[in-house]
C-alpha cells in the first residue's frame, strides 16, 4: 500500500482541476494587475511564450513546445510589494508600465517546475521538498482540432494547444491525509517529537515597527508560503501580516504599508472598510512625504476589497482537530475572507495541525506556548517531509 501511494501518477491529483490562467512574459505590471482583477484568480502563471500568438500546425506545436514554459507566477501581493517601494509610490503610473518580469526577478528560481503527468507522487514530493511551490502538469484534453482552434481564439489557458494545471503543497498534503491511517503511528505524534517546528527561519516584526520595515519580509514569506508574525514587547504573538490576506486587498494598500506602523496596518486591513482615522493618517503622511501620485491612487480606487490579517486565534488540539477558536488577539472580531491567525502548541499532534491548516487553506501554523510566547512555525513542507520518510521506512 505504501509503495502504491508513492508510485501513483500525479495526473491522479489533477482530476477536476481547472486549467491555468496565464500571462506572457511581455505583459506589464498594470496588465498583470488588470488580469488578476478580471479573472478572480489569486495567482496567474507567467509563460515564456505569448498565449495570444498560437499556431495550430502539429509541426509548429512540436517545434515551439520546448520554448513555451511556465516560468513563474504573480499575485496581487507581488504588485502591492512592488508599488510600496518609495520610487514607485512617487510615480505609480510609470511603475505599472514596467514589465511583469520585474516581479519575477525578485523571487528565487525553481518555485515553479514542470512535471510530466505520468510522473510519480514521490517525484512530485521530492520537487516540493527541493523548493518548488507549484508543479505544472499537462491536462488531458480530448479536443478535436476544430474545437482547439475555436478555443484558442477566446481562451488564454492554451499553450501550443495544451492546457495545464498546477499542483501545490496543499494538494499533496490533502491527498496524503486521505490515507493518513497508513502512516500510523506518526500522525498521532506531537510536532515537537517529530522535530518539525522551525524555531529559526521565520519572520517577525514588532507592533510599533514601521510596516515598511516588514516589506522585504512579506516578499520572503510569500516565497516561503508563510507569514510575518506581529509580536508585542514581550515576544508574544498578537497577530500577523499574511500574504494570503493581502492577496484579497486592493493595490492601494501599498500606500498604507509605506506610511503606517505594523499594528496600524493590521487594523487597516482587518475590516472591509478601513477605519476613517487610519485613512486620514495615510493621506496626511503621504502629503508630508510629497507622495502626491500615491495619494491620487488612493482617491481613485475604492480601497480594500476584503479583510483581516489578524484578530482571533484558533488553536489545535487532538480533541478538536484544530477547529476550536480561542481568545481575541485584537480589540475587534475579524471580518471577511481572511483565515484566523492559526496557532498550535508543541504538544499538538501532526494530524491535528494538518487538518487545521487545510481547513483554513493556509500552509503553516504558528507554534506558541500557553502564555502566547512565539516558539516557531510548522509548515506543509515539514509535514510532507516527515510523511515521506515514514512511507520510505515502510516500503
Amino acid at each position: 500500500m505504501a509503495f502504491s501511494i508513492l508510485t501513483n501518477e500525479v495526473s491522479d491529483l489533477c482530476l477536476g482541476k481547472p486549467a491555468l490562467s496565464s500571462l506572457s512574459l511581455s505583459a506589464t505590471v498594470g496588465e498583470a494587475l488588470s488580469a488578476l482583477k478580471r479573472s478572480g484568480d489569486l495567482f496567474l502563471s507567467v509563460w515564456s511564450c505569448d498565449q495570444h500568438h498560437r499556431c495550430n500546425s502539429p509541426r509548429s506545436i512540436k517545434d515551439n513546445f520546448a520554448e513555451c514554459k511556465c516560468i513563474g507566477k504573480v499575485c496581487l501581493v507581488d504588485v502591492i510589494c512592488f508599488l510600496s517601494k518609495e520610487e514607485n509610490l512617487k510615480n505609480p503610473g510609470r511603475a505599472l508600465q514596467e514589465p511583469v518580469s520585474l516581479l519575477l526577478n525578485s523571487k528565487v528560481s525553481g518555485l515553479v517546475r514542470h512535471l510530466e503527468p505520468h510522473a510519480s507522487l514521490l517525484e512530485a514530493i521530492n520537487l516540493i521538498l527541493e523548493g518548488a511551490q507549484n508543479l505544472v502538469i499537462q491536462l488531458h484534453n480530448p479536443f478535436t482540432r476544430k474545437k482547439l482552434i475555436s478555443k484558442s481564439t477566446a481562451n488564454s489557458t492554451l499553450h501550443n494547444n495544451r492546457e495545464f494545471c498546477w499542483l501545490t503543497q496543499e494538494d499533496i498534503v490533502r491527498y496524503l491525509l486521505n490515507s493518513i491511517g497508513l502512516f500510523s503511528p506518526t500522525p498521532n505524534h506531537t510536532i515537537e517529537s517529530l522535530n518539525i517546528i522551525d524555531t529559526e527561519s521565520f519572520f517577525t516584526v514588532h507592533y510599533d515597527d514601521p510596516a515598511s520595515s516588514a516589506l522585504p519580509l512579506i516578499s520572503q514569506s510569500l516565497v516561503k508560503q508563510t507569514s510575518v508574525a506581529i509580536l508585542d514587547a514581550d515576544g508574544k504573538l498578537i497577530g500577523e501580516i499574511s500574504p494570503f490576506t493581502l492577496n484579497f486587498c486592493d493595490e492601494t494598500v501599498a500606500a498604507a504599508i509605506a506610511t503606517l506602523s505594523a499594528g496600524e496596518l493590521m487594523a487597516y486591513v482587518e475590516c472591509v472598510d478601513p477605519p476613517e482615522d487610519l485613512i486620514m493618517s495615510v493621506k496626511e503622511r503621504l502629503e508630508e512625504r510629497n507622495l502626491g501620485p500615491a495619494l491620487d491612487l488612493i482617491e481613485e480606487e475604492s480601497g480594500i476589497l476584503s479583510s483581516s490579517s489578524y484578530s482571533t486565534y484558533s488553536s489545535s488540539s487532538d480533541e478538536e482537530f484544530g477547529m476550536g477558536s480561542g481568545k481575541l488577539a485584537g480589540n475587534s472580531a475579524r471580518v471577511g475572507r481572511s483565515p484566523e491567525t492559526i496557532v498550535c502548541y508543541p504538544w499538538s499532534s501532526l494530524v491535528a495541525v494538518m487538518i487545521q491548516a487545510l481547513s483554513h487553506r493556509i500552509s503553516y501554523a504558528w507554534v506558541i506556548e500557553e502564555d502566547d510566547t512565539l516558539v516557531g512555525i510548522v509548515t506543509f513542507a515539514g509535514m510532507i517531509k516527515v510523511l515521506r520518510e515514514r512511507l520510505r521506512s515502510m516500503v
